[in-house]
């Protein structure tokens, strides 16, 4: 798994995205269960969804030129600096359940969001 120094930090407060702990729990098992040491995950936002914009998560091992990282209690985050813009103060949640279940976005930048909150305008 690529550590806190490996990753571009400056201008972190600027792109902080943070996780409860059964995002945390579920990016871990994910990447341990698929063996993924060395990826960290990318959170971004790209056009699209009824709203405008819709939230984007995968695992990755490439970091690019515009890309921020931190760790947020032992989960490597990149983020690219676009989509910091709309994603800064962002808390990712987990829900398990059978139906809609998986990870939630509380974002305080969200000026408006579709109902089943996968995306959002700002």
């Amino acid at each position: 798994m690529i550590t806190t120094t490996e990753l571009p930090i400056s201008g972190q407060d600027t792109v902080r995205i943070d996780m409860t702990d059964a995002a945390i729990i579920e990016v871990k098992r994910r990447l341990q269960a698929e063996d993924m040491k060395g990826h960290f995950l990318r959170v971004g936002v790209q056009g699209g969804g009824c709203s405008g914009l819709t939230y984007q998560l995968a695992f990755d091992d490439q970091v690019g030129q515009l890309d921020k990282g931190f760790d947020v209690r032992g989960v490597p985050i990149v983020v690219d600096l676009k989509s910091g813009l709309y994603l800064r103060g962002t808390v990712i949640d987990y829900v398990s359940a059978m139906v809609g279940g998986g990870f939630k976005f509380s974002n305080p930048n969200a000026s408006k969001s579709c109902g089943c909150g996968t995306s959002f305008s700002a």
